[in-house]
């Protein structure tokens, strides 16, 4: 921990020693920053721009290994920034949305993307003045930023972002040309494979301090471009940079959940193998770079442009070697990292991981409020001396099996919702509120559609623990008349969430629809006033007042509950906006 304290200071002390002692390496120093902040402004940018477009993408297109890899090339390769593609991976594999093998095929595939930064840096930063290029991308960049729409905003952020990126690259290659004046870093060239291991830690380095292997990379183009460094060490530095994205991943994932840390893992297990297969075969790969450029069209002294195909090469090498063995990695993950033992009256799908992500966040919370349904439901049956599985299924030999589920089920409805209900009511209401921060208009109705769902669904235990002390009281009574409207609500509320679990699985929102109004229908006869049953009964002396009285009330209950359960279900398993709303009229 004292280690841990002492690095930053010892750190910005020698920034800033080399700030002052250089001109030259101040100003490489200052394009590496206006760099970072150029990928920073770039990664908003195109969150504000795709408007949850590429996190759907993302969603449709991890189904198997091979569009994994496909997808995680053309994002990072589109977006550049793997970072951010991390984040939204990691969410929704806590969110339950992709799967582990789908996750890991993204990052093999956002490593190959990644490398399209060497080749915009190699092909334009190097051979013209890119920083021109920088001031219009900044002005018009500033411009839209200030537009109310939320496309501009992102386009505006997307060209700051650019316009950032080349100013930091004119700085570098300007603050490496002014170098090589009064130093050359040529003549600490080294041979051989002693000299491949001393890069390679630079580059892993580097990477680790700057915390961006686009920067690293961006910083050895210019470097190799200006003569500074021989091509050969650049190799080095090149699978360095790789080696050292694995260092940034696993300490990221240390506060992460285990999903994060299953992927951090998995990244650093590929790019150890890739960096092992590219020091082992280094003279190999570069006269295969050789032989490439030959037929690319890329000049033989144009070292810049070969080495972005060497990083390319080699991280597309890599894939090669390691997705086959996908599978196995998998199986191998998960034992590593078992998930906790499952604690129902806590949150299962909700962390601060899937929150960075607002399409994960609303995903997940609607899978926690379905466990808080499932939890509810629950306690509703027991509260009615009725086990779940003897009933649900059963459609019309529900009645039959009410009948004859005459033993009292001695749960406590206060007790019960302290342990299943209230912590995890409390943990949905506070992520739904964090999370609403960063959400559009249309998010945020879907939260505050769910947070309706939950109010009802915590209102049905509350309307329950009254139900069941008649419940009880009646269920074995001599008096077959009111022993037998009891059991009538009883069915009532047993038919109704038997209903709602035939349907849940069902993706035609219309269906749906269709079958949670049958279901208002049968609702509507649990009103004794309103149907005319109790009527009936005091007419014919079939039960005492008292007995009226309790019935009027708790089959105002019985009706209560139903009527929420069903706009629970409406909110949760219809997926359309305007079907929901016409199910809520």
């Amino acid at each position: 921990m004292l280690l841990k304290r002492l690095i930053y200071p010892i750190f910005l002390l020698t920034i800033a020693y080399i700030l002052f002692s250089s001109h030259d390496a101040k100003t490489i120093i200052a394009g590496v920053a206006v760099f970072l902040v150029g990928m920073v402004f770039m990664e908003d940018g195109f969150k504000l721009f795709s408007g949850g477009m590429l996190e759907k993408v993302l969603e449709k297109s991890t189904s198997s290994l091979p569009k994994a890899i496909g997808t995680g090339f053309l994002a990072t390769a589109i977006v550049q920034s793997s970072s951010l593609l991390t984040i939204i991976i990691i969410s929704f594999l806590s969110a339950e949305l992709i799967s582990l093998s789908g996750a890991i095929g993204v990052i093999f595939g956002s490593n190959i993307g990644t490398t399209t930064t060497a080749w915009i840096v190699s092909a334009f930063g190097v051979k013209i003045k890119i920083a021109h290029y920088a001031m219009p991308m900044l002005i018009f960049g500033v411009i839209f930023r200030f537009n109310s729409s939320k496309t501009y905003q992102g386009i505006g952020n997307i060209l700051v972002g650019l316009g950032f990126v080349f100013l930091g690259i004119g700085y570098m290659k300007e603050g490496f040309e002014a170098m090589k004046a009064g130093l050359d870093l040529a003549q600490f060239a080294m041979d051989g494979y002693l000299g491949v291991l001393v890069y390679i830690s630079i580059g892993a380095a580097a990477t680790v301090v700057i915390q961006s292997s686009s920067a690293t990379m961006a910083l050895i183009i210019t470097a190799l471009a200006t003569g500074q460094i021989e091509y050969i060490n650049a190799l080095s530095l090149a699978i360095g940079a790789n080696i050292g994205t694995t260092v940034t991943a696993i300490l990221g994932s240390m506060s992460s959940n285990f999903n994060g840390k299953r992927l951090a893992i998995a990244h650093f297990i590929f790019n150890m193998v890739t960096g092992f297969l590219a020091i082992v075969f280094l003279y190999q790969l570069a006269d295969l770079v050789d032989f490439l450029a030959s037929i690319l069209t890329i000049r033989d002294d144009d070292y810049a442009m070969k080495l972005a195909l060497f990083h390319t090469i080699f991280n597309v090498m890599g894939v090669l070697a390691v997705a086959p063995f996908t599978s196995k990695l998998v199986t191998y993950l998960k034992s590593l990292f078992k998930e906790k033992r499952e604690d129902i009256s806590r949150a299962k799908y909700l962390d601060k991981v899937v929150i960075e992500v607002p399409e994960a966040a609303v995903i997940a919370l609607k899978k926690e409020i379905i466990h808080l349904y499932d939890n509810a439901s629950e306690v509703l049956s027991h509260a009615l001396s009725l086990h779940r599985h003897t009933f649900i299924g059963m459609g019309d030999e529900i009645g039959k099996i009410v009948e004859a589920s005459v033993s009292m089920i001695d749960t406590n409805v206060d007790e019960s919702y302290e342990k299943k209900i209230k912590s995890l009511y409390g943990d949905i209401i506070n992520f739904a509120t964090i999370s609403q921060e960063e959400m559009s208009i249309e998010e945020k109705h879907k939260i505050y559609a769910l947070k309706i769902a939950c109010r009802d669904i915590v209102e049905t235990i509350k309307d329950v623990k009254e139900l069941q002390k008649n419940v009880n009281r009646f269920m074995n009574s001599n008096n077959l008349d009111i022993k037998g409207e009891y059991n009538y609500i009883r069915e009532g509320l047993a038919k109704t969430l038997d209903g709602i679990h035939a349907l849940r699985t069902n993706s035609d929102d219309l269906e749906v629809l269709a079958k949670l109004k049958v279901l208002e229908e049968n609702m509507n006869s649990l009103d004794m006033i309103g149907s005319g049953r109790i009527d009936h009964l005091i007419r014919a002396n079939k039960i005492e007042t008292k007995m009226a009285t309790s019935l009027i009330n708790d089959s105002g209950f019985a009706y209560e509950i139903s009527k929420n359960l069903i706009h629970v279900a409406t909110i949760l398993w219809i997926e359309d906006r305007e079907i929901q709303e016409l199910g809520e009229e």
